[in-house]
């Protein structure tokens, strides 16, 4: 029963999530700024920058096989169905941690329709891959715990592992995992042979990584324009898959600055849960307090290493970092949730009330769903494929094409069209008149989305922007006298 209901939960938002589905290539901004570099790279099995992201790149690279819908969206789709597969795995968490059916069905359901996990797993993005093997992980843990067997302490170790190949801040799984296991059997660290194995295990885990190295001695189109190193070497291999120049902006803010930056935190926290299911979260807190400390130390220390982490990280679309959080909070909903019906049960002689209370529960929990649907809906957004056709149609032959962001190497690389223009992201090195100066002794000479700082410097040096497609591209040309 509980699979059956883990599967029905699981359509239920997979339905949802493809409702909502960006539905082509798409572009440089805030809500998706590495969407469309992870739509090509998954097609020609390249490299991303900032952490090389290995394990997502070969799993969405299969989605891209299918006889149906164009590349991009595929690779949009498998977002989908990872979040989906998370949000099942999120039930059987609650389910394993005592909560009841009704109870693991609100927590599952309050984060699948939770609106920044929603908004992930409408684009090509590693988050809702992210979550779905920290769901495993987890998982794995708690049913140790219930039958003893090192075998799935073995199974943790390798998962924990696979999970830091697809995003680096899987690394706060393994001390949460040293604290569940010391809250549950110390004796377990006194068997040299399965700390071995477990390590041995670790190590295969991160295999995933040697794809990096490997695909780039292939010499493939990297699509990789940032500063990152190249990781066929093992200083580059390093200074990708820790993150690069983004290094720079992890712990970058001191201990009264961190406490400022909660209310960032609280603000995004009421966006994605409501203050009822955030009260039933309380009294899921207070019941792992009370009935299971092991557990409580488990997630806990997600919550807390997840938490801190981003608030510390100097980055602009910060509110993806705190999902792991919510995770931990939903499961939480869900005990509060079932603590709750057991309170009504136990108080009430009339039976209708305990049903009543259930259907008042699920009614609470889907009342954001109106709300997270149009924010997180994406069904309509074509603009990627506009900048594609634009440039495709509105260029002359042989041109330069100055810009930021990947939309046009899906046009060169995915769709194999325009493969005559010379694509140039002086994003980097600010140089965009330079870059142009250099293009314009070999042919024409476009500029997409310029700005009123790049089209002020065009004008300085002594050129103007000519609109080819008014608010998107320009052809740089030289002032006449």
């Amino acid at each position: 029963m509980d699979l059956w209901l883990a599967v029905g939960i699981s359509c239920v938002v997979l339905g949802l999530y493809t409702l909502t589905l960006a539905p082509t290539v798409l572009y440089y901004a805030p809500e998706n700024y590495d969407s469309a570099h992870l739509q090509v790279v998954a097609y020609i099995l390249g490299i991303p920058s900032y952490t090389g992201y290995p394990t997502y790149v070969m799993l969405a690279h299969v989605f891209t096989y299918l006889p149906f819908g164009e590349v991009a969206w595929r690779v949009n789709l498998a977002s989908a169905v990872f979040g989906a597969i998370a949000v099942a795995g999120s039930y059987l968490l609650c389910r394993r941690l005592g909560a009841g059916k009704v109870g693991a069905a609100v927590g599952a359901l309050a984060f699948g329709i939770s609106e920044t996990f929603w908004s992930q797993a409408v684009i090509a993005e590693v988050y809702t891959l992210h979550i779905f093997l920290t769901t495993l992980f987890l998982l794995t843990l708690l049913v140790w715990r219930a039958r003893r067997e090192d075998r799935y302490l073995l199974l943790a170790a390798f998962l924990g592992g696979l999970a830091m190949t697809n995003h680096l801040t899987s690394v706060f799984l393994l001390p949460s995992a040293v604290l569940f296991v010391a809250a549950v059997d110390t004796s377990r660290f006194l068997k040299p042979g399965l700390f071995f194995k477990s390590a041995v295990l670790f190590v295969v885990g991160l295999l995933p990584y040697l794809y990096l190295p490997l695909r780039a001695s292939m010499d493939p189109p990297l699509v990789n324009t940032g500063p990152a190193e190249n990781p066929s070497t093992f200083a580059g291999f390093l200074d990708l898959v820790s993150g690069g120049d983004f290094k720079g902006r992890m712990f970058a803010f001191g201990p009264g600055e961190i406490l400022g930056r909660l209310g960032i935190y609280a603000g995004h926290l009421v966006d994605n849960l409501n203050l009822a299911l955030l009260a039933l979260a309380v009294a899921g807190l207070a019941y792992l307090t009370l009935r299971d400390r092991a557990a409580l130390a488990l997630l806990g220390t997600v919550f807390a290493l997840n938490l801190v982490y981003a608030l510390e990280y100097d980055i602009e679309d910060l509110e993806i970092y705190f999902v792991p959080t919510y995770l931990v909070l939903c499961l939480a909903i869900a005990l509060g949730a079932s603590t709750l019906l057991g309170w009504v049960r136990v108080r009430s002689a009339q039976r209708p009330l305990v049903p009543i209370t259930a259907l008042l529960l699920l009614i609470v929990t889907l009342a954001g769903v109106p709300d997270a649907y149009a924010d997180a809906d994406r069904s309509g957004d074509y603009l990627g494929r506009e900048i594609v056709e634009a440039v495709a149609s509105g260029t002359k032959p042989n041109s330069t094409v100055l810009y930021h962001g990947r939309s046009l190497h899906y046009m060169t690389l995915v769709e194999k069209r325009r493969t005559d223009l010379t694509l140039r992201d002086p994003f980097y090195t600010a140089d965009w008149v330079e870059r142009a100066e250099r293009g314009l002794r070999r042919g024409p000479v476009y500029v997409l989305y310029p700005g009123a700082t790049n089209t002020r410097l065009f004008e300085e040096a002594g050129y103007e922007l000519a609109p080819v497609k008014d608010g998107m591209l320009y052809e740089v040309v030289k002032k006449q006298a």
